[in-house]
């Protein structure tokens, strides 16, 4: 059985960590077989919105802690340089919404991986753990980066240290995800997010994402400028002239992601 299962369905890539008796704990195989995942959808444009979820009670551990401590094992510089960077950065600069649909624990990398994501959603029993000191490391898989933007410094710093458990209406509430389901409908529910995403103008949704990836380390006037350039980009698109077009003739828009 494939530790990432891949599968396509009305312009949505859906991708499952696989391996859920170690509650979805990355080895080097997953690590490298999402990223060619994650390639293949930024290089098909039928595809248009990428679905990141985890099989069985787990969305994704972190590490698995036997592959670090194995002498034959990549060891900690290729586990971050060779794994969890890559997948992070590819997340973040496809062209193309990520949803991240958090249906378990989501502890260490795992929980930093889900924080990538641009819409992440949750299930009302998913929890959240920064579990690195428990072992004496640090937060990785940019989870210093992300975590702060989203809750503040104070409290990343507080559940860095601590490495709590934050369960899933907590998290929501300090800022971390967008939505929380109930089990029940979780998804249901987080799927048809895909759904909506998946036929809205992808280009303009790339390009929110490219500015947004800016927004914290420029001044105004930077952020200003770089507006404007990706609003020529959206405004050359065909996507942009259907929905012109759509909202003079009082109809809903069909875009194609052109």
């Amino acid at each position: 059985m494939s530790s990432i299962l891949f599968s396509v369905e009305s312009n949505t890539a859906f991708l499952t960590l696989n391996r859920p008796d170690k509650l979805n704990s990355f080895n080097r195989e997953m690590a490298l077989l999402l990223q060619e995942k994650l390639d293949e959808c930024e290089n098909d444009n039928s595809i248009r919105c990428i679905y990141l979820t985890g099989a069985g009670k787990g969305f994704c551990a972190g590490q698995d802690l036997a592959e670090v401590v194995d002498p034959n094992g990549p060891g900690m510089q290729k586990i971050l340089g060779e794994h969890y960077n890559p997948i992070v950065t590819r997340l973040r600069t496809i062209a193309k919404p990520v949803v991240v649909a958090v249906n378990g624990v989501a502890a260490g990398a795992g929980a930093n991986i889900a924080f990538a994501g641009d819409v992440v959603v949750a299930a009302q029993s998913a929890s959240f753990m920064q579990a690195f000191s428990k072992i004496g490391l640090i937060p990785d898989s940019g989870g210093t980066y992300h975590l702060p933007r989203l809750i503040g410094a104070q409290r990343a710093s507080a559940l860095m240290m601590l490495g709590d458990k934050v369960p899933a209406t907590d998290a929501l509430q300090m800022g971390m995800l967008y939505k929380v389901f109930s089990d029940d409908t979780f998804a249901d529910e987080s799927k048809k997010i895909a759904a909506t995403l998946s036929q809205m103008p992808t280009k303009a949704l790339g390009y929110i994402k490219q500015a947004l990836n800016h927004s914290a380390g420029n001044s105004l006037q930077a952020q200003l400028q770089l507006e404007d350039e990706y609003q020529q980009k959206a405004a050359g698109t065909k996507d942009f002239k259907e929905g012109v077009q759509a909202f003079l003739e009082k109809r809903s828009p069909i875009f194609k992601g052109e």
